[in-house]
């Protein structure tokens, strides 16, 4: 199953797209205003309207790294009308306080996950040593260049680079609008504390704030440990007692990354019972199996190096831009390359608990998509009705061969109406005349639970008779639907204001019927389905997990590329009938 792989394609272009982009609205203490766009009219340079229309009316810059902006033309034109041409960023040929103050923020946007050269980060210096000598023209392309690449770093930082719509992710960044020429004018282009004003358009959430905090962690582990040698492979697993050639650059390797809490340096090349608790401890922090075995997957993960690692959290920052802010605190994240769903606290968000997830299957394209949407209904006890397609394919071979197969597998046959029908074949289920279900109980595959949070894909949470799974370190078994470890502690906190359903009677629902029972929540709750390769636990360790389904590929070879990044609004179309995701 790939989740909206048929894309309708870009349906706003140009200037009506423009329009609709990143017209964006700040938070409350983003828009305040402290600096009038009077103030700055009355005491900045005189009207440059022929030299500024002129070079703006195509929306390309040669000077610029990037110079096709024709996706923020309408931005940068109305930043300039509002100000009747005036130049913002020069005063008699010199920057003003703001303008140095950008650039330094160019220059070190790498800490929060961005590019420097998007911003053409290396070339204003030498840009600022021209500025005395520079005639009108030099001066007004100037203006442009940065008032385009301040626009484009505030709203790579607010709502990010590339339209998660574009990778048939049903997020909605598109939603937090700026008015980026009203923005820049009241809150940057005067203010005495850019780099507060710009901070302002990041995501407000504590997991966003850790995340950049270890980027900028490694960034100097990487720079300080730029050589980052392979350890010598191993043929079979190491257990505690046997020795490993590369044991002492190892136990280097683990100091930096910061595995080794206590103790002395491990002697000569034996692999003690110490030696394999910090392994351990480095193996539960990069989605390992936590057994203490030196093996060749645990070399190959402690042979990847800081640099290497810093691309995990551009990719994981960059989704967090993407959340609508009421579902940056969500009280239900499933982290998909890490196989976990943590429930937090409501109120708080403090987290209550976590657990053991099931996943799509990477392979068959059943990779379950990063989305967000609201739970608001539980079922006990459900039914799984079997989509065509699957009754097709999977179910009326076994039919033709087996006349009996329905009722030794526990479905049943249906009509539309629910209705039972004993009357029916192989062809019948194959072309659709009749409905196949599975009956409910603890055998049926979507356990004696699920949780519904409608959405175009047809994914859900639910509980499932195939436990052994979750014992699998990597899991991605489902066809897109996400199983829970314990599906019925969900329930109970699910439920918890709700209290007429007791802990007892949930128990009872799930184990003694009614059948297919539904329970509307009181209020719903904000789920997100995301994709973090790299991520801060609570206890502050930083973790690392395997790009399962190719998804920080993908957003990287779109990066590559450069500006303008596509932001056009896409229609996800997913390829899968309800049903075929469990």
């Amino acid at each position: 199953m790939q989740h909206g792989g048929c894309v309708n394609g870009r349906v706003l272009g140009g200037r009506v797209f423009a329009a609709a982009m990143i017209a964006v609205l700040v938070t409350a203490g983003g828009c305040k205003r402290k600096h009038g766009v009077g103030k700055t009219l009355e005491t900045f340079s005189p009207d440059y309207s022929n030299q500024l229309q002129q070079l703006d009316a195509t929306g390309n810059l040669p000077m610029l790294r990037w110079p096709n902006y024709t996706d923020y033309k309408n931005y940068v034109q109305n930043f300039y009308a509002m100000r009747e041409y005036r130049l913002a960023w020069t005063r008699d040929k010199k920057p003003v306080k703001a303008t140095t103050d950008v650039i330094h923020l160019f220059q070190t946007i790498d800490h929060k996950g961005l590019n420097p050269e998007d911003y053409d980060a290396d070339r204003w210096q030498q840009r600022l040593a021209g500025m005395s000598s520079a005639s009108d023209d030099e001066l007004a392309k100037f203006d442009i260049a940065m008032t385009v690449c301040t626009m484009r770093l505030i709203s790579d930082l607010h709502i990010g680079r590339v339209n998660p719509q574009h990778f048939d992710f049903d997020v909605n960044a598109l939603g937090k609008r700026y008015d980026l020429p009203t923005f820049l004018a009241e809150n940057v282009v005067d203010s005495e504390d850019v780099a507060s004003q710009i901070a302002l358009v990041e995501p407000n959430s504590d997991q966003y704030r850790a995340t950049e905090e270890a980027l900028g962690k490694y960034i100097d582990m990487a720079k300080a440990n730029p050589q980052w040698d392979p350890l010598p492979a191993i043929a079979k697993p190491i257990l505690p007692g046997g020795e490993y050639s590369g044991l002492q650059a190892m136990w280097q390797r683990l100091t930096i990354l910061g595995d080794v809490s206590e103790g002395g340096a491990p002697q000569g090349n034996a692999y003690t019972a110490e030696v394999a608790d910090v392994v351990k401890h480095f193996q539960h922090r990069h989605g390992l199996e936590e057994n203490g075995k030196l093996g060749p997957q645990t070399i190959a993960a402690l042979n990847i190096s800081p640099a290497a690692r810093i691309h995990q959290f551009q990719d994981t920052l960059e989704r967090w831009r993407w959340l609508p802010d009421e579902f940056l605190k969500a009280p239900l994240q499933v982290n998909l390359p890490e196989f976990v769903l943590r429930v937090h606290d409501p109120a708080t968000h403090k987290l209550d608990f976590s657990m053991r997830v099931v996943v799509g299957q990477f392979i068959g394209q059943h990779q379950t998509p990063v989305f967000t949407q609201k739970m608001k209904y539980i079922v006990f006890r459900p039914y799984w009705t079997v989509t065509t397609n699957i009754a097709r394919k999977e179910i009326a071979p076994h039919v033709a061969k087996d006349p009996g197969y329905l009722g030794k597998k526990n479905f049943e046959v249906v009509n539309a109406q629910g209705q039972p029908v004993t009357s029916y074949n192989a062809d019948s289920i194959a072309q659709g005349r009749v409905i196949v279900r599975e009956k409910p109980g603890p055998k049926n595959s979507l356990g004696l639970v699920k949780f519904m949070f409608p959405n175009q894909y047809d994914i859900y949470m639910h509980s499932t008779p195939a436990t052994q799974l979750f014992a699998n370190s990597k899991r991605d078994f489902s066809h897109g639907c996400i199983r829970l470890q314990e599906p019925e502690k969900l329930a109970d906190w699910v439920l918890k204001d709700q209290p007429e359903w007791t802990e007892e009677k949930i128990h009872d629902a799930m184990n003694n019927g009614p059948d297919n029972k539904t329970v509307v929540l009181k209020q719903p709750l904000p789920v997100v389905i995301f994709y973090a390769t790299a991520l801060v636990a609570e206890d502050g360790d930083i973790h690392f997990y395997d790009d399962v389904y190719q998804y920080d590929k993908q957003l990287e070879d779109v990066l590559r590329k450069g500006y303008p990044y596509p932001w056009f609004k896409e229609e996800v179309k997913p390829k899968t009938a309800p049903g075929e995701t469990v």
